[in-house]
């Protein structure tokens, strides 16, 4: 279905994002935006977002409604989908459910949505970067815009991983009042004949870029604290720290899917 023939028709979607609003005007969550024009107005483009927290998604669809009404269509993990009542409300907001053994289906659907005026949301750095810091990215996004013929959006948010994230639970009442920083940088376009790898590269390289700013300029010191990057005098693992610990959590899994089906 096109987005023009949505675009009245999405009770799921205005529903979800109402709840999302409130939710956040209960926090009293403080924006900070930059580069909002970079987010077009009608057409199709792939948002590739940093990765810090479990919210993101969301403060980005709140940040997108507020300026023009533009619906994101994230690609989402098809166990998401698998789970009763989220799996009923990804598929009303039209999500794309991604089977990461079987991903071809996905990347065909999220095509031809782009090719039919959609926002596409991918997270290129396929999980929540637990450093902080921007981490290799997959280059899904380049080949989704490449082929669909639209441009990249890098898209940076920077105090998301305050709200909810990876392996630091956050106290209720410590959600109120955080502000969060969105930086939307200025759309890139792709050749087909441009090499896949190289542009990723340097979409990463950009993206952290955007982060360095706003880490910046965030209004509240991270000295010491557990959601800044070590490097910034955080206390949050390094890379290699948080890539180590990640590394561990996919042996026990295997190592528990083996035990349980007896696979060799």
């Amino acid at each position: 279905m096109s987005s023009a023939r949505r675009s009245h028709s999405e009770p799921i979607y205005r529903a979800a994002i109402s709840l999302g609003i409130g939710l956040f005007r209960f926090w009293r969550l403080r924006r900070i935006e930059t580069g909002l024009d970079n987010l077009p107005a009608a057409g199709g483009a792939v948002l590739s977002m940093t990765h810090f927290g479990y919210l993101e998604f969301a403060l980005v669809e709140w940040v997108a409604w507020r300026s023009n009404r533009r619906r994101i269509r994230f690609l989402v993990t098809k166990r998401a989908f698998d789970k009763p009542g989220i799996g009923w409300l990804l598929r009303g907001m039209h999500h794309i459910p991604v089977d990461m053994e079987r991903g071809a289906a996905a990347y065909a659907e999220a095509v031809a949505a782009l090719r039919s005026g959609e926002l596409i949301g991918v997270f290129p750095e396929a999980g929540v970067s637990a450093s902080f810091e921007v981490r290799e990215l997959k280059t899904g996004a380049v080949r989704l815009a490449a082929e669909a013929g639209v441009p990249v959006i890098p898209v940076a948010v920077w105090g998301g991983q305050r709200l909810k994230t990876k392996n630091h639970p956050v106290p209720f009442r410590a959600r109120f009042g955080v502000f969060i920083s969105f930086a939307f940088g200025a759309p890139i376009d792709i050749a087909s004949t441009d090499d896949p790898r190289a542009v990723t590269d340097s979409l990463r390289k950009t993206m952290q870029g955007m982060v360095d700013g706003l880490q910046s300029g965030y209004p509240v010191t991270g000295t010491g604290q557990w959601w800044q990057p070590r490097s910034l005098g955080g206390t949050a693992p390094t890379p290699a720290e948080a890539a180590a610990t990640e590394a561990e959590r996919a042996r026990r899994r295997e190592q528990s899917r083996t035990t349980i089906t007896g696979a060799p």
